[in-house]
């Protein structure tokens, strides 16, 4: 089969090799996918790049998220799986056979039904994202009329955060975004308020928007750099949810601001959720999915061969959405 692979890491143009490699058939509990769509995250270019420590495996087909159809299966697995339409994840978290090739080999609950409403380009965009989406709006448990703050709105896990909270009934959505243009990504996507931070005080816009209370959950993209104003914004009890925090990674903690909100601040790993969590989010992405609530945005698509480029696309940090290969 043809795939993308790299065994040293490095610039993405010297690294990535397209060629021919073995094809993987499947084991106990697996599944085979013939890939179409394989989405390119940011932790895979980093990853790549060797900013997330040595390699894990010698030789790593890249990124882990992707969609196509199962093809083959193996011992335990539903025949009936055969032939259907999946979005997969985790693919290449310290495993070899990632989803940038032909064919990806994946455990059979890794790979999920994908709504024929929902492209593979689409499909492709779903598993980081939108799980670490839900996973930050969620990990307080339900969302139902509660007030939440998302920042960096028009980015691929925010954008899909305000479409997950809306669906999940949330009180008051407010997003933070960089100018007009993200600004309406995160209206559309169904936020009650959009915050310019670099215009305005986000705590002060919070707190006035919510009549001095605050919000319940921050599902936070720098958590460092917005710490001190996440305090001010967070009602009582509040949580932060953080998936990242590049600007300050080991942040400083204003913990008495905190500790007098009975503040929690919840780390958000998305490729290691135990089993609960991770069944908890499948289950509500394809219900969102299936209701038209869900909408994956595709920043845009390059062919196998264009794989570096598609790298350079995503480290140069301007695309809105989540960027695929075409396997």
């Amino acid at each position: 089969m043809r795939a993308i692979w790299y065994d040293t890491q490095g610039p993405a143009e010297d690294v990535l090799t397209l060629g021919e490699v073995d094809t993987p058939e499947p084991g106990p509990g697996e599944v085979c996918v013939w890939m179409h769509a394989s989405g390119v995250n940011p932790s895979d270019v980093k990853t790549r790049s060797g900013l997330r420590g040595a390699m894990a495996v010698r030789r790593q087909i890249p990124h882990s998220d992707g969609a196509g159809v199962i093809k083959k299966i193996g011992e335990g697995v539903d025949p009936a799986r055969i032939g259907e339409r999946v979005w997969v994840h985790n693919a290449a978290f310290r495993r070899e056979g990632g989803t940038c090739a032909e064919v990806c080999v994946v455990p059979a609950e890794w790979a999920h039904p994908l709504p024929d409403t929902v492209s593979f380009e689409q499909g492709a965009c779903l598993g980081i994202p939108a799980m670490t989406a839900h996973r930050a709006l969620f990990c307080g448990g339900r969302l139902a009329g509660k007030s939440v703050l998302v920042t960096g709105g028009a980015g691929a896990v925010g954008e899909m955060a305000i479409q997950l909270a809306r669906w999940g009934r949330a009180g008051r959505i407010i997003a933070t975004a960089s100018g007009p243009e993200k600004a309406a990504i995160a209206l559309a996507a169904g936020a009650d308020e959009v915050v310019n931070y670099r215009q305005q005080d986000v705590a002060e816009a919070v707190r006035a928007a919510t009549g001095e209370e605050g919000v319940d959950l921050i599902v936070e993209v720098e958590f460092g750099a917005n710490l001190e104003a996440s305090a001010k914004a967070l009602k009582p009890h509040g949580v932060v949810a953080s998936y990242a925090s590049t600007g300050e990674p080991a942040p400083r903690l204003p913990f008495y601001d905190l500790m007098f909100l009975n503040a929690r601040i919840q780390t958000v790993f998305v490729y290691t959720l135990t089993e609960a969590q991770r069944a908890a989010a499948v289950h509500d992405i394809t219900a969102a999915l299936e209701a038209g609530a869900l909408t994956p945005r595709v920043a845009g698509v390059w062919d196998l061969e264009d794989t570096a480029t598609a790298h350079a696309a995503v480290e140069a940090g301007d695309m809105i959405g989540t960027v695929v290969v075409r396997v």
